[in-house]
C-alpha cells in the first residue's frame, strides 16, 4: 500500500466493509457454515469467497436451489447473522486499509458501500471505532440491484455528492471490482494489503 497522497486527489473515496475494512470474512464463513450445516446445505469456503458481496438472501436462494433444499432465507438469514454476531468480539480491522481512512478523514469525502445488512455494517464500524469516518453508509437494503451491479457505489457517489468518475473504490471480491469498474470508478484490491 502507498501513502493517502496518492488517494487524497479523488473527489470521493467508498469502502467496501467486509474484507475490507474488517477482516470478517473467516468469521463470516464461520457462521455461514455453521448455519448452512444445519440445514444440511455445503458451502466449500472457496465458493463462499466467490461471492463477496451479495446478499445474504440471495447467497441462501443460490445454495438452496443448487442443492435442491427448500430453505426460508429470511430465517436462515437471521440465523447466519446471529452466529456472526456471537463472533463479532472476535473482528478485527483490515490494519492498512483502516489507517488509510484515518488519514484521509477531513480530506476526501468517505463512505461505505456494502452488500451487507445496515445492521451487520453499523455493528462492524462501531466495533471497530470507524463509525465517525463514513458520514454515508449504504447497504443492501438501500438498492434493488447488488454487487456485481454498481448500483451501491453509484448511491454512495451520489450521497457524497460526488460524480462516479471521480471516486476511488478499495473492495476485496471479483463482484466489488465489476460493479466498480461498471460505476466507472478506479478501485483497489485490499487483498494485497494484508500484513
Amino acid at each position: 500500500m502507498t501513502g493517502f497522497e496518492e488517494y487524497a486527489r479523488f473527489a470521493g473515496l467508498i469502502f467496501d466493509c467486509d474484507g475490507t475494512l474488517s477482516d470478517s470474512m473467516p468469521l463470516h464463513y464461520r457462521a455461514w457454515r455453521q448455519t448452512m450445516a444445519s440445514y444440511g446445505i455445503d458451502f466449500p469456503e472457496e465458493k463462499f469467497y466467490s461471492l463477496g458481496g451479495m446478499p445474504t438472501d440471495q447467497i441462501i436462494l443460490l445454495l438452496s436451489r443448487e442443492q435442491g433444499v427448500a430453505v426460508d432465507p429470511v430465517t436462515a438469514g437471521r440465523e447466519k447473522e446471529d452466529a456472526f454476531q456471537e463472533l463479532l468480539p472476535e473482528l478485527r480491522p483490515m490494519d492498512q486499509v483502516c489507517s488509510l481512512a484515518r488519514a484521509c478523514e477531513g480530506i476526501v469525502p468517505m463512505a461505505v458501500a456494502s452488500g451487507g445488512d445496515r445492521p451487520g455494517v453499523r455493528r462492524q464500524l462501531q466495533h471497530l471505532g470507524l463509525e465517525s469516518l463514513f458520514p454515508v453508509v449504504v447497504t443492501s437494503e438501500d438498492t434493488e440491484r447488488h454487487k456485481p451491479h454498481p448500483d451501491v457505489f453509484l448511491e454512495a457517489a451520489r450521497q457524497l455528492g460526488v460524480p462516479p468518475e471521480a471516486c476511488f473504490v478499495f473492495e476485496d471480491s471479483p463482484l466489488g471490482f465489476q460493479a466498480a469498474e461498471t460505476a466507472g470508478m478506479g478501485w483497489a484490491d485490499v487483498r494485497d494489503w494484508r500484513d
